[in-house]
């Protein structure tokens, strides 16, 4: 290693001898006028801080589906018209009796219905229960056949009138759907509509609430309440945020804690800590400004933001502490370490933002806010964490003891003492036996982990909801409804369009009874219903219930007359839209694509100009959709994501054989995250198809300030392995220090209760961990094979860091502590 000029350090260290005109304009205009920068960022931060108490936290149906897919906009296009197919609550009422012909039970489940109607957003008009005017049967006696509501017009709860209703219920073909198999309890169907009645969007903590309190009022010794749907899994997720909440503040714990336990100076760390929630909070205030509200899914990005600036902060902070080591004055170690680091540190934030901003190409609106919620994080860090924590550490400085203890292994080493074992054992692998055994390794890890990865799955792989715990209340309540009911709440509609007053057509009629034959072969596919269904039933009634006469009559007069007492959840007031339903034993991937396959190609071969077959209503209609979206954006993503950063690289190193140095350990990285989803039963859905995409984005900053200081002192004519050491010391051991301290803090997510932030937490401790171990172990291997003694070192980076000022202090005396 080239020792600096003694004199030429102690008058560069020098406050009065400093020369406060030097440096680019930027750094001029920054602290030159340091006081004026800290009161703009005092009065921005109390502006954003009062602003960001106005966030409000929610969830949107719609922003959860890929509303321009074919699929959602044929939903979009006939939701009014599809008995409010979509988003739901289901409302079980269990009869703690024994069964539901009990007069004290109906009559809570009559009241409990009441009070459901009057709840806020519910689509009353397709609301049902056993106590709804809709819910009806239709039966074959001496005079032909009859029907009314399934509840008695005289019902009075004497034991006559609910015999009659259990005769009733059993001939209305609602046993496996509104009424469970062993009739000990029933549903309330509760359609929902994406706003309430003064206009405003349905708030889904407020109706979770709602239900909550209706679960209490009428959970007793007489009935038990059993809830699913989208609203009340929101719901669940949103009061769950507290728990979220407390994992921030666990993580901000341990960060805080790891970092004083690498620098033991608390001004420092503080105001590491400091900045980074300063940046958070920025962010925050931000949002309501520009008309955003955080959801269940971005309500983990600020914590995000806190990791990117306490990661770029220790950065900063570290370069400060060693120069004032050296006996640098604390404002001239600051205008030097920005000098350094800031190009570095902004094109590291530039390829954060990029990992964010191009998961906007995916078209959930859920995934582009937070898209977006990010890229403003992101940038906020650019003022908070480069520019605000330097000045602010050029006005207190560090303690002496921290500045002194931060150059232990430079003082150490010029007195021909043992160096650091780890630092021993990583500057190996910029030798030829180490740096082979590194990229072999990371070869053969990186085609097994491909080869697993084949196996990874898009969308849900677990019964429920996968967004919390299998042993959550609402997945406890979901299991209890498909254990109970013969139809699952999966249910995957077709529509049928066809011309006005055409769905009683026998012809369309007949297709539609050929299309459910088929579906009803698919495994997966536990039980259907069509109009054509209804007159199959029909025609045996209408035959003394000979089972013979179980099929479709060739007659259109039959035909009308069987259509116009049909419940109307078989087709529209025009009779121009039937719909098929497909109930599924599940909503797992593979589910929904056997039955999305199937319908794709009925409807190739026997869509007509008038009579077309169109996807997709249900749950299970618009989960296939978001999976065939999810699928195509995975890859989009990453070849966006990875081009995006291999251009910003090449821009910052102006070197290819750098570039593919920082950018092989992300790869690595990346395939083995994929197979690890595969591994721990993870599918690729909206919760985790931006985690990779984060991974490479956050993972780049590691290389990014490994690599630009190992170029520079290479530049310099430093050997590869002197090089490496120097990055090791200046910015890899705090490389070292926020890899482990952000996995670890991340990690705790794994014990929430939300799964889907428990899976972010694994995969992001991964990530975190692995892209840390790539930039240590494989980028200097990589760099033994493509940049040691290449004649393109050369030209690598000339304007990437600026290190004649670390050069001439390096061997200052320590002064100026203070």
């Amino acid at each position: 290693m080239h020792s600096p000029d003694r004199s030429t350090a102690n008058h560069a260290g020098a406050l009065d001898d400093f020369d406060r005109h030097s440096g680019s304009l930027l750094e001029r205009a920054l602290f030159n006028h340091r006081l004026v920068v800290l009161l703009i960022c005092a009065v921005l931060t109390a502006f954003f801080g009062w602003h960001a108490t106005r966030l409000k936290l929610n969830a949107s149906f719609e922003k959860m589906i890929p509303t321009a897919h074919p699929y959602i906009a044929n939903y979009l296009t006939y939701r009014s018209e599809l008995s409010g197919l979509g988003n739901a609550v289901r409302l079980a009422v269990v009869s703690k009796s024994g069964s539901i012909y009990d007069a004290k039970y109906l009559d809570r489940l009559q009241r409990l219905n009441d009070d459901v109607f009057l709840l806020p957003g519910v689509d009353r008009a397709f609301m049902k229960s056993l106590w709804t005017p809709s819910t009806r049967w239709v039966g074959v006696t001496e005079d032909g056949l009859e029907g009314g509501p399934v509840i008695p017009e005289d019902y009075d709860g004497s034991r006559g009138t609910i015999e009659r209703l259990q005769r009733n219920v059993e001939r209305s073909n609602e046993i496996g759907q509104l009424v469970a198999r062993d009739q000990k309890s029933s549903i309330i169907y509760i359609p929902l509509l994406s706003t309430t009645s003064d206009g405003k969007p349905l708030d889904y903590s407020a109706l979770s609430a709602e239900l909550e309190l209706l679960r209490t009022k009428y959970s007793d010794d007489v009935t038990d309440i059993h809830i699913t749907g989208f609203a009340k899994m929101v719901g669940d997720l949103i009061d769950g945020l507290q728990q979220i909440l407390a994992f921030f503040g666990v993580a901000l714990v341990i960060t805080t804690a790891m970092l004083y336990g690498y620098t033991r100076c608390v001004r420092s760390t503080v105001l590491v800590v400091l900045c980074s929630l300063v940046a958070v909070v920025w962010q925050l205030g931000l949002l309501p400004l520009l008309g955003y509200e955080l959801d269940p899914y971005s309500v983990l990005v600020p914590f995000l933001i806190f990791a990117i600036g306490m990661s770029h902060g220790a950065q900063k902070m570290n370069g400060i502490m060693q120069d004032i080591g050296r006996g640098m004055h604390r404002v001239v170690a600051a205008r030097f370490t920005f000098r350094r680091l800031f190009l570095a540190g902004l094109m590291a934030l530039i390829c954060d933002a990029v990992g964010f901003a191009v998961l906007t190409i995916i078209s959930i609106k859920v995934i582009q806010d937070l898209a977006l919620i990010a890229s403003i994080g992101v940038a906020v860090l650019i003022f908070t964490n480069l520019i605000l924590l330097p000045i602010l550490l050029s006005y207190l400085g560090v303690s002496k003891v921290a500045a002194v203890r931060s150059l232990r292994e430079e003082r150490d080493e010029d007195a021909g003492l043992q160096q650091p074992l780890l630092w021993h054992v990583l500057n190996l692998f910029t030798q030829r036996r180490w740096a082979t055994v590194a990229v072999l390794v990371s070869a053969v890890l990186a085609v097994a982990g491909f080869a697993i990865s084949l196996h990874l799955k898009i969308g849900d792989l677990d019964p429920g909801a996968p967004e919390l715990q299998p042993n959550s209340r609402y997945n406890r309540d979901a299991a209890y409804l498909t254990e109970h009911y013969g139809a699952s709440s999966d249910v995957l509609a077709v529509m049928v369009k066809t011309p006005d007053q055409g769905c009683s057509n026998v012809d369309t009629l007949m297709r539609v009874d050929q299309l459910e034959w088929e579906l009803g072969q698919i495994p997966g596919v536990e039980a259907t219903n069509t109009l054509a269904r209804l007159n199959r039933a029909v025609s045996i009634g209408l035959n003394e219930g000979n089972p013979k006469w179980y099929d479709l009559i060739n007659s259109q007069n039959m035909a009308n007359t069987i259509t116009a007492g049909a419940p109307r959840g078989l087709y529209n007031e025009t009779c121009s839209l039937l719909t098929v339903y497909a109930y599924l034993s599940d909503h797992k991937a593979d589910t929904l694509a056997r039955v999305v396959e199937a319908v794709e190609k009925y409807a190739a071969v026997y869509d007509t100009k008038e009579v077309k077959f169109l996807l997709a209503a249900g749950n299970g209609g618009i989960e296939a959709a978001t999976n065939i979206v999810v699928k195509k954006a995975n890859r989009d993503m990453l070849y966006w994501v990875y081009g995006a950063v291999i251009l910003l690289c090449l821009l910052t190193f102006r070197s290819w054989r750098a570039t593919v140095c920082a950018v092989i350990p992300l790869v690595v990285t990346s395939i083995l995250c994929e197979a690890l989803m595969v591994a721990l039963g993870i599918g690729v859905k909206v919760a985790t198809l931006p985690v990779i995409a984060l991974g490479v984005g956050i993972g780049i900053d590691y290389a990014l300030y490994v690599m630009s200081i190992l170029l520079a002192r290479m530049r310099a004519g430093d050997s590869l392995s002197d090089a490496y050491r120097v990055a090791l010391r200046f910015t890899g051991k705090v490389v070292l220090l926020t890899g482990i301290t952000l996995a670890v803090g991340v990690a705790t997510w794994s014990l929430s209760p939300i799964k889907f932030q428990a899976d972010m937490g694994i995969l992001l401790a991964f990530m975190f961990l692995w892209n840390m171990v790539g930039a240590l172990v494989l980028l200097p291997a990589l760099a033994y094979f493509l940049l040691d003694g290449k004649k393109d070192n050369s030209r690598i980076a000339p304007d990437v860091v600026r290190v004649e000022e670390s050069d001439r202090a390096q061997s200052m005396p320590t002064a100026n502590l203070m």
